[in-house]
């Protein structure tokens, strides 16, 4: 049982006995099963009772089938043979009717029922309202037939019976394929938050690490204690961005704008850029904080990895963030083909994500003097 879904362990029961619940209702066609048992001549009963038993097997084949097309798909099975198995109960019943007489007319009902299950509402209730005509039309039209015998309430009742737990196995059906796709849903948003995430943490920190090795191995010959004092800076952001990691996996990693401001500074300071960064974010929006975070650090990344800038400037407002360089500015391949549509990369691209998602905008271009502006501010 190992592996096997628990609701498919307590539907499968069911499922696989259900034909019996079905079965029951054959009850009523012991009448002219009967009946053919009853015939003179012997070609008569075994006819009979050959068309009166094939009826049953094929209505019951048919029902779990058209139920089986139903539950899995949520609409009625493939018109082509559910003709054609109407068309073999059609048959069948009029064989019985003409051999046993009018008990025969009882097959009606379960050519209604089957019309029903298997066709379209439109044709279903055509062959319903052909069906019920004929039940109550023949036994008073044919010489010998007694006239209080009139099926005609018994098919239109046991039609729409079934028609409506048709529309209740289709709405279930709609309701698992709606469940299944916001699942699909979910685990893809969860996949893309996550992803984007790692990007945003990770392409920092590595970003700085970088830097800083290269200065710490710049160090090493002309400042001992300065190379020193960078490595023990790379082996502080390695645990940090371990711990960022783990906090990201377990779904509860949160921002601080004060953290990443100092962060940007250490980083550009690394990187040998002139930093004009505010000490603290105490002017921004309390709820605006977390998010800003988020637009520093991918900002000062991208501009320690591809400006060449020789100056960076962080500007914080109550609902704004602008971080700007003096470097080589977007061009190439970094800037899309429709400018205001912004660079093209991953990160800069999940941070458009997650402002929009928290109602804000983010705007990107070329700074007056030369270099490169990125700015988020509420919509």
């Amino acid at each position: 049982m190992t592996g096997i879904p628990t609701n498919q362990l307590v539907r499968r029961p069911a499922a696989r006995f259900f034909w019996l619940w079905a079965a029951v209702w054959l009850f009523y066609m012991a009448g002219p099963v009967i009946d053919a048992w009853h015939r003179p001549e012997v070609w008569e009963r075994a006819v009979g009772l050959a068309a009166g038993l094939g009826f049953c097997v094929l209505y019951l084949a048919g029902f779990m089938w058209a139920r089986r097309e139903m539950r899995e798909t949520g609409r009625p099975p493939s018109l082509a043979q559910a003709t054609l198995r109407l068309a073999g109960l059609v048959a069948l019943a009029t064989i019985l009717t003409l051999l046993v007489g009018e008990s025969g007319l009882t097959a009606l009902v379960y050519v209604a029922v089957t019309a029903v299950f298997s066709f379209p509402p439109r044709a279903a209730w055509s062959v319903v309202f052909a069906s019920a005509i004929v039940a109550g039309a023949l036994p008073r039209v044919v010489p010998g037939w007694d006239r209080s015998v009139d099926l005609t309430f018994a098919v239109m009742v046991a039609a729409l019976a079934v028609w409506g737990v048709t529309r209740v196995v289709q709405r279930n059906a709609q309701l698992a394929e709606a469940r299944e796709e916001i699942t699909r849903l979910a685990i893809a948003a969860e996949r893309n938050r996550f992803a984007r995430d790692l990007h945003d943490l990770l392409g920092h920190s590595l970003t700085v690490v970088s830097v800083k090795s290269e200065l710490a191995a710049r160090l090493v010959q002309l400042a001992p204690e300065r190379a020193e004092a960078e490595l023990g800076d790379i082996q502080r952001l390695v645990r940090e961005a371990l711990g960022d990691v783990r906090a990201a996996v377990a779904g509860y990693r949160e921002m601080s704008l004060a953290t990443e401001l100092a962060s940007a500074r250490s980083a550009l300071d690394a990187a040998g850029i002139e930093a004009d960064v505010p000490v603290t974010g105490e002017e921004v929006e309390p709820e605006r904080r977390e998010l800003f975070a988020w637009v520093v650090r991918e900002g000062v990344t991208n501009v320690v990895r591809h400006s060449e800038a020789k100056h960076c400037w962080i500007r914080l407002g109550r609902s704004t963030v602008e971080i700007s360089d003096d470097g080589r500015g977007p061009k190439g391949p970094e800037l899309a083909a429709d400018p205001a549509a912004g660079p093209a990369g991953h990160g800069l691209n999940g941070l458009r994500e997650r402002l929009g998602a928290a109602g804000c905008a983010l705007s990107i271009g070329r700074r007056d003097g030369g270099g490169f502006t990125l700015r988020a501010s509420a919509a």
